[in-house]
């Protein structure tokens, strides 16, 4: 198990961006959750074995005409903290 936080800019919000990356993630088996940042990005905390985890954060790099992530900082952690019981929407 680990743990991901990327950090997601482009054109990311107000283009329902956060609705998309929870339908990627559920498609894993991964609990975490997305949020908006005040600076304009979006944060994605993820937690799950490391194969579904790497493909997760390559699928949230969406470039589809209406939402466009040009950037995705991530940063990996060994030791997941099991905290989260699904994937959820931040507000």
């Amino acid at each position: 198990m680990k743990r991901v936080r990327l950090v997601i800019s482009g054109r990311v919000q107000g283009v329902f961006y956060r609705a998309a990356i929870r339908s990627v993630a559920a498609k894993y088996p991964i609990t975490g959750f997305v949020r908006n940042l005040p600076d304009g990005t979006v944060e994605v905390v993820a937690e799950g074995p490391e194969p579904e985890l790497r493909s997760f954060a390559a699928e949230c790099k969406i470039n589809d005409g209406v939402r466009k992530a040009e950037k995705a900082d991530a940063t990996w952690f060994d030791a997941p903290s099991r905290e989260f019981k699904y994937f959820s929407i931040r507000y």
